[in-house]
């Protein structure tokens, strides 16, 4: 190890003091000797720690007067199942523990210590609680925590080690940005640590997990506690590729500036930096990929065998009938008993969406259902609405034919054409809406000369198709849809007529 590596360990030994002296008001808590009624030790440096909650809580609630008549109320009330208390000694305990964090002259606790980094005998000052109000009318004096009081506090609470990596990754950023290479490359072997650490917790879980999973409420805390590890090392996975992408511009910028000539041996350091980095991560995506297979694999593995347990631990003879065949059980535990055992209550229910669905209409016997248009019966072939509507099938090709000789070619511009003639009560005809629907489930089509009387006479068609002649008609729908009337709406169709002679060229 070289000496400049020997010699940046002392760098921020003056902040890393001032964070230790923050709890030197809880040390001298601990030493005083305090007893209750019967003699029992006081344990004043944890009263000291409930009185720092105490504060923090008020301060939540934006509660400008907690002073020490709230305070006593409040050690009164947390130990009254611990220590028999004299009358007035929760006031005296109050007013000890709030001159422990705030001394009677209103000055500033200070710690002396000697800084290795400068080589010089130094001093701290912070204040733990600071006043907050006064009462004139009764005299009385508030307190509330200061900044050291709120930071000694967050230390107190376990959020460094959950967020360690992600500290250590905004530490990296900011030293790299003031140009504190070697304390950057120190920081970033830190989280060599924390990442083993962190792979000997997930290990240690793992095992937990398998060992400790006894019923479904231990199980879901398991299955909660690694979402939220995944969840965390998904963040700190991203933060990586920042900081990546981060030493990766800083390391551009200095070789754009040959400062790498004149400082070889931060670009030295730039250069080990990017290699520790990119060997962290790694570790770091590993770790991810684990969390993801710790959560399918060993949690399902625990469920089953949580689940198997259960199973060959039931005893059907023993947990059921012996209970009910030698004890006497009442109706209503008997039925609480066998419960589990019936099937589950099965109705038919209607529902009232049936209505809207497709019905077939048909006898009870075999046949199928094709999906064509309706032929009309026997009986009906001769009748006068049969008539009718061969008529009109024919009276719609016929001004089909005549529009489409005139240039026209979708169904938008015959409609358009047959409001400007005498054809346009046409439109409010159910059977025209027929017709289009018919010709194009049957396009292409074209008159089949081959048929015979019989089939003439059933077919609707046949007197309206006979207008075609050689040629042949196709319809292809289009996307829009034209709204006709208020009554009728319909897609729109292309229609084409091809005639004879093109046919045979084909």
């Amino acid at each position: 190890m070289e000496s400049y590596e020997w010699e940046g360990l002392t760098d921020g030994y003056k902040e890393r003091m001032r964070r230790l002296a923050l709890f030197d008001s809880l040390y001298e808590l601990q030493r005083k000797q305090k007893k209750d009624v019967n003699g029992t030790p006081i344990d004043m440096q944890g009263l000291g720690l409930l009185t720092l909650l105490f504060f923090f809580e008020h301060k939540l609630l934006r509660n400008n007067k907690a002073g020490t008549v709230e305070l006593a109320a409040y050690i009164l009330h947390i130990t009254e199942q611990k220590y028999e208390l004299s009358p007035g000694q929760e006031e005296s305990l109050a007013k000890e523990l709030v001159e422990a964090f705030r001394p009677p002259d209103g000055r500033k606790r200070t710690y002396s210590f000697y800084n290795w980094e400068t080589r010089q005998d130094e001093s701290i000052s912070y204040s733990i609680l600071k006043d907050n109000n006064f009462d004139a009318a009764s005299g009385r004096q508030f307190y509330t925590l200061d900044e050291d009081g709120l930071e000694l506090i967050f230390a107190t609470k376990e959020f460094y080690s959950e967020y360690q990596l992600s500290i250590n990754q905004l530490m990296i950023r900011k030293q790299l940005e003031k140009g504190e290479y070697g304390s950057a490359l120190r920081q970033m072997n830190e989280m060599h640590i924390n990442v083993e650490t962190l792979r000997e917790r997930m290990t240690k879980l793992k095992h937990e997990v398998l060992r400790n999973i006894v019923s479904e409420d231990t199980f879901e805390r398991y299955k909660k506690l690694l979402e939220d590890i995944r969840f965390r090392l998904t963040r700190e996975n991203e933060e990586f590729v920042e900081l990546e992408n981060f030493v990766h511009e800083t390391r551009t910028r200095l070789f754009e500036k040959d400062y790498h000539l004149e400082q070889p041996k931060a670009y030295s350091y730039i250069l080990s930096i990017t290699k520790e980095l990119e060997s962290v991560h790694n570790e770091h995506s590993k770790l991810l990929t684990e969390s993801q297979i710790l959560i399918n694999d060993t949690l399902v593995a625990a469920q089953q065998s949580l689940y198997y347990m259960g199973v060959e631990a039931f005893n059907f003879k023993q947990d059921i009938l012996l209970p009910i065949v030698t004890k006497p059980l009442p109706l209503e535990t008997m039925k609480g008993v066998l419960h589990p055992f019936f099937k589950l209550p099965y109705a038919q229910l209607w529902s009232p969406l049936s209505v809207l669905q497709e019905q077939h209409f048909r006898e009870e016997r075999e046949e199928t259902v094709e999906d064509a248009f309706m032929q009309p019966d026997e009986e009906l072939v001769n009748s006068a609405e049969h008539l009718l509507l061969k008529e009109h099938f024919t009276a719609y090709l016929e001004v089909l034919l005549d529009a489409l000789d005139t240039g026209v070619s979708t169904l938008d511009e015959l409609i358009k054409q047959m409001r400007e003639t005498e054809h346009e009560a046409f439109l409010h005809r159910r059977t025209f809406y027929h017709f289009l629907l018919y010709i194009h489930q049957r396009s292409p089509i074209r008159f089949n000369v081959g048929e015979t009387d019989e089939e003439q006479i059933v077919n609707t068609f046949y007197e309206a198709f006979k207008l075609l002649g050689s040629n042949e008609l196709k319809v292809v729908e289009l996307t829009e849809t034209i709204e006709v009337t208020k009554r009728y709406s319909i897609q729109n169709m292309e229609f084409t007529l091809v005639k004879e002679v093109e046919m045979d060229a084909l």
